[in-house]
């Protein structure tokens, strides 16, 4: 296997930068000789040409252009390594990274990792907001450590585990002839135009199979890539949607919008936690995943009255 020192890689660097042995040699403060030689050694090493020679400088081959991609990936890849690990010499004693669904993200995780943090202040948590399947796909592929998703899509041969109950509401303009009733079946909703989220996400999924079950079709009039979106296109009466109740609430003030309770079973939904495996989670990982899995209880307990004993 051939070796190259990461100190080669910086200088080729500097000569495809500058176009000359000269300058890249001044940049990296070496003598022209050292740089010379470095080059000509890493390709002996190769076997291959890397630069052109010319009479005012110096041009890659295709070969060059080869090495010069993944130089910069490497040396990327360490900058960022050295970043990373200079935060634990400053005090961080762990990390974790999570991809989360847009629900859960808006919903829940904001207090979950707030008291979380609190708990391990030295802890860093990383978390990248993801549809349900690019979750998945994440957690399988060992590109974060813990996943939340809409329980309904499936996670074969991942560890899964139960997070958090959110309730879908249909939502109107208010003067819709829906907005007045207290409670509807998405059945009552099929015949006015929806306005939905995008294809990859799991809540569009569930309603297609929704209807599907219905044996009816959704009247899909636009489709977006948030919430809010959702919420601006319905306060303008370009149709109706189901969303999260608790993400509805947070732009109800501002929006001409009315929520109805729907009341199908799949309304009331289940969030997920996937991991590939707990065993192979650290220990900072494992005691998120305990935190998270048991914050609907401490949610639970939390708006028991005072006087009600806890169950």
């Amino acid at each position: 296997m051939r070796r190259i020192d990461f100190v080669t890689l910086k200088i080729f660097i500097a000569i495809a930068d500058e176009r000359s042995l000269t300058k890249a040699a001044e940049r990296e403060h070496l003598a022209l000789a050292a740089v010379s030689k470095r080059v000509s050694d890493l390709e002996s090493q190769l076997g291959i040409t890397l630069l052109y020679r010319q009479p005012k400088g110096v041009e890659l081959t295709p070969a060059g252009h080869a090495l010069l991609h993944h130089a910069r990936n490497v040396m990327d890849n360490i900058e960022q390594m050295n970043a990373d690990l200079s935060e634990f010499s400053d005090g961080v004693k762990g990390h974790v990274r999570i991809h989360a669904n847009t629900s859960a993200v808006i919903e829940f995780l904001p207090e979950d990792l707030s008291t979380f943090t609190h708990l391990h202040p030295q802890v860093k948590i990383d978390l990248e907001e993801r549809v349900s399947s690019e979750t998945i796909r994440a957690v399988r592929e060992g590109l974060t450590d813990i996943g939340i998703f809409a329980g309904h899509v499936p996670a074969e041969d991942l560890q899964v585990f139960s997070y958090r109950h959110d309730q879908l509401v249909l939502v109107t303009p208010r003067d819709h002839p829906l907005a007045s009733r207290g409670c509807v079946a998405l059945r009552d909703a099929v015949g006015y135009d929806f306005i939905g989220l995008q294809q990859d996400a799991s809540l569009h999924s569930l309603l297609q199979h929704s209807v599907h079950h219905l044996g009816v079709s959704l009247r899909l009039r636009i489709q977006v890539r948030s919430f809010e979106a959702i919420c601006r296109m319905i306060h303008t009466g370009m149709g109706i949607g189901v969303l999260p109740e608790i993400a509805v609430r947070t732009y109800l003030p501002a929006l001409n919008v009315q929520v109805v309770n729907l009341s199908d079973d799949w309304a009331r939904r289940e969030m997920k936690i996937a991991v590939r495996s707990v065993d192979a989670l650290s220990v900072t990982a494992r005691q998120m995943l305990e935190h998270l899995s048991s914050s609907e209880a401490r949610a639970g307990e939390l708006a028991l009255p005072s006087s009600m004993p806890k169950a």
